[in-house]
């Protein structure tokens, strides 16, 4: 037991403060959606909802779900999340691995790769590029393009120099392969890097809407955050898919509450069994080189 100052105390007291006022701004705005989709058309319109709903009705919800377009990109979101982050991983993985050995010519390829995170081609070279390869219009322009990023591969690199160098040694006098050595010791001890890592490659291809909207030229073919993005900020309610009866009975706006909830709960069901890695994952990355 030590000691604790009363400034360390009033310190204290006040990080909690502000920590826990911090989290109520990013709870609270959920809390107000999800109270709004399950509210009547009159007090989503009036703006009498807060943060409990108002004459409770599933509606929202059913309609929702009988959209067509909506659940299609729900599938494409969830389809591109899991291949793309199992490629992504591969592809960071294995180069992490590589890098974290010492050969000839790896820090001029470490240069190589990290000039790529200071300077980049821009948004016309790369649509040249991938519409040249064929990717507009197709699924894999979700999947190649985004999947390999030199800061998480520098996180995993790291993860990997970290490992002790004896524990590789012994495996390949015992007869291991340099892939036997990867998948069975460096994979198993790196596990909070690559937990971190994945939550990063999750979120962000789950959340890109910028990709459907400038490759796609169906609407049918954007993921969820394409989709959204076309009904919440643009505004176009075309693809709510309300019938006049629906549409008399319904608020455009406890309908887009329910799209955008349904939207955000995959992550939020995800993030707590991947959140006791994160911060372990951050430091330890962070550590070398």
């Amino acid at each position: 037991m030590y000691h604790q100052s009363k400034s360390y105390k009033f310190f204290s007291v006040i990080n909690i403060i502000f920590l826990s006022l911090l989290a109520l701004l990013c709870v609270l705005p959920l809390v107000n959606l999800f109270a709004l989709s399950f509210s009547s058309k009159a007090a989503a319109n009036g703006g009498l909802v807060t943060f409990w709903p108002i004459d409770f009705t599933a509606k929202a919800y059913i309609k929702t779900f009988q959209n067509a377009n909506f659940v299609r990109s729900i599938g494409i979101s969830v389809a591109r999340t899991v291949v793309g982050t199992a490629f992504s991983m591969f592809v960071i993985t294995t180069a992490g691995y590589a890098l974290s050995k010492n050969f000839r010519g790896r820090n001029t390829i470490m240069w190589l790769f990290v000039f790529t995170m200071l300077f980049g081609g821009g948004l016309i070279p790369s649509y040249i590029i991938n519409t040249g390869l064929g990717l507009k219009n197709s699924f894999w322009v979700y999947i190649f393009p985004g999947a390999f990023s030199c800061y998480n591969m520098i996180l995993i690199m790291n993860f990997f120099k970290s490992i002790p160098i004896a524990l590789e040694e012994a495996a390949l006098i015992d007869g291991a392969s340099f892939f036997t050595v990867f998948r069975k010791i460096y994979l198993p001890l790196s596990l909070p890097g690559l937990a971190t890592v994945a939550l990063f490659i999750m979120v962000g291809s789950w959340n890109d809407w910028f990709t459907g909207i400038l490759y796609m030229s169906d609407t049918k073919n954007y993921p969820l955050a394409s989709f959204l993005q076309v009904i919440v900020v643009q505004n176009n309610t075309q693809d709510l898919a309300l019938d006049p009866a629906s549409a008399e009975q319904m608020s455009q706006r406890t309908i887009k509450a329910a799209q955008v909830f349904i939207g955000a709960l995959p992550i939020l069901m995800v993030y707590p069994f991947l959140q006791k890695y994160f911060v372990k994952g951050i430091v330890m990355g962070a550590v070398k080189e």
